[in-house]
């Protein structure tokens, strides 16, 4: 089947909500315009609203007809990025250093027009929670809504959310079952050495040496002791030292950040850059202290949540388009936390065409609206067959 026709009729008045969170696009805990506008749709069509969740998240509770205790959640992540928008269409960001540069004003118009078509029809038995939540991007707002309690004051028998793909044709459905996309670790390691005359380094412990021992030293991590059909990433994006060219400073600092796809990597990474550390600082007679934050989990999809995803995916795209063997990402997403909660399924949906091909992130992308109504009725499929009225 294509889109649902009642969802098409909607697709313009998607459009404009898409267009209108892309000129006001609000960053980690601040999408309170954002949210206010989520809650008063949602209260316009009759479903029961909850607000604050996660600080600035939004559950939308709408029971079908029947009683069936059967429920899921449908997740749209609401916040945009601190970046400079480089487009010129009329819908551009209206305020300097923030934009929609990853599509979630796009995710959270789907999941508006789905839950604007189940209010009207409730051809469903059961209970649905529309879960929109904040600060996606560095923020953990996944993590927050489910410390807040969302899984415990809405339960769900599962829980699904997607991603707009620009790298993938438009229309088309891509997913896989166990790890999908990589956790997101950082380290930060300051290096405290002894400072002095650049012409004199023997009487100083330098940092610098120390630092470029210690940028070496972690490229062996992925490179000689993580098996070579695993998958990890320790990327020195940060390398901060010096003040005079002709100062030995007295201290560096160096950042990284580290992507793995099981547990067992990311434990692993983690005490080896713990040994690295204190084994440099031996050497060069220097002091490193090393701050490392666990951030996101991997994101690990369900056996059983895949394939009833990707049963209604198939439906609306249709099988030829349906990838069931994606990639895994390295990239990171806090849906991860959710998945750690509630069993569930995270999967990506393809926007690129002629002229949507630029990449998430990237100051002139923008969420392709021909996809709206693909989303909205994949979230409205999987609701009708999950929740089937007797």
């Amino acid at each position: 089947m294509p889109v649902y026709n009642r969802i098409a009729e909607t697709h313009n008045d998607m459009q404009a909500w898409r267009h209108d969170l892309h000129r006001h696009p609000e960053l980690c805990y601040e999408e309170r315009r954002t949210a206010a506008i989520v809650a008063e749709k949602l209260r316009s069509w009759g479903i029961e609203v909850h607000e604050g969740i996660g600080v600035t998240g939004v559950v939308g509770v709408l029971r079908g007809r029947g009683a069936s205790t059967k429920s899921i959640g449908i997740r749209a992540d609401m916040d945009a990025l601190p970046l400079q928008e480089m487009n010129n269409f009329a819908h551009k960001s209206t305020i300097d250093g923030k934009m929609h540069a990853c599509g979630h004003d796009g995710h959270t118009a789907i999941l508006l027009g789905a839950a604007q078509y189940l209010s009207e029809t409730r051809n469903f038995d059961g209970t649905v929670h529309f879960i929109f939540q904040p600060a996606e991007e560095g923020g953990g707002g996944g993590d927050a809504m489910v410390k807040d309690g969302l899984f415990d004051r809405f339960p769900c028998d599962g829980v699904y959310g997607l991603h707009n793909q620009p790298g993938m044709p438009r229309g088309t459905f891509n997913v896989r079952t166990g790890p999908i996309m990589a956790s997101a670790d950082t380290a930060v390691m300051k290096i405290r050495g002894k400072g002095g005359h650049a012409a004199y380094p023997h009487l100083t412990n330098d940092p610098i040496a120390a630092g470029v021992q210690l940028y070496t030293a972690l490229q062996t991590i992925v490179a000689r002791n993580i098996g070579p059909v695993d998958n990890a990433v320790v990327s020195v994006t940060i390398f901060e030292a010096g003040s005079g060219i002709n100062i030995i400073p007295q201290e560096a600092q160096l950042s990284a950040s580290i992507r793995a796809m099981t547990a067992e990597t990311r434990d692993y990474i983690e005490n080896r850059i713990r040994e690295i550390c204190a084994g440099v600082a031996a050497t060069h007679g220097v002091e490193i202290d090393l701050d490392y934050q666990r951030r996101y989990p991997s994101v690990v999809n369900h056996e059983k949540e895949t394939a009833i995803v990707a049963r209604a995916a198939s439906d609306i795209v249709g099988p030829e388009n349906m990838d069931m063997e994606t990639p895994i990402r390295m990239g990171s997403e806090d849906f991860a936390f959710m998945l750690e909660a509630c069993p569930g399924c995270y999967f990506f949906l393809g926007t690129k065409d002629e002229t949507h091909f630029q990449a998430v992130h990237h100051p002139e992308f923008d969420f392709n609206d021909e996809v709206l109504s693909i989303g909205a009725s994949i979230w409205a499929r999987l609701v009708e067959q999950q929740l089937p009225r007797s």
